[in-house]
């Protein structure tokens, strides 16, 4: 399985307008290659460099269904939609995506797509830890793309 963006490119520089610094929408991406038999993707977006333990959560997204292959940009921050699935809840503690906004220095964000075989029976507004669980034993495959943003010097904390 593969995930892209046509907003950046794997390993580089996530543009100014999907953070803190820009309009903080999400950016677009795309999959291919998922196995045949899955009902469902999950997408856990996360800072592994946040002074935080277990990084920064960005985004959360599961029960993105299987005839859905890409995610356009500036995905509303609704619970939920037929067309992207359920939103869970980022470390912001707000529902939907929440751009990168380090507070110094070059921080990776992780876009980990999983195709599932079975739908995740959680609420709106789930944890990456309990989406984390829910998927354990469903994983058909796997698919990442990394990010880098570092602020400006002038906009650093």
């Amino acid at each position: 399985m593969r995930l892209i963006s046509e907003s950046f490119t794997h390993g580089g520089e996530i543009p100014g307008k999907f953070t803190c610094d820009g309009r903080n929408i999400s950016p677009a991406l795309s999959w291919t290659g998922a196995p045949r038999h899955t009902e469902v993707f999950a997408l856990v977006v996360n800072d592994i460099d946040a002074p935080k333990p277990g990084g920064f959560t960005h985004w959360v997204l599961y029960n993105i269904p299987s005839d859905v292959h890409q995610l356009d940009e500036d995905v509303a921050a609704s619970e939920s939609s037929p067309s992207f699935g359920t939103q869970g809840r980022n470390d912001s503690g707000t529902t939907g995506y929440v751009g990168p906004c380090p507070p110094a220095g070059r921080h990776h964000y992780f876009f980990h797509l999983y195709a599932l075989r079975r739908k995740l029976y959680l609420d709106a507004g789930a944890t990456r830890d309990q989406v984390l669980s829910a998927v354990e034993g469903q994983i058909l495959d796997y698919a990442e793309l990394i990010g880098t943003y570092e602020k400006a010097p002038s906009r650093q904390r």
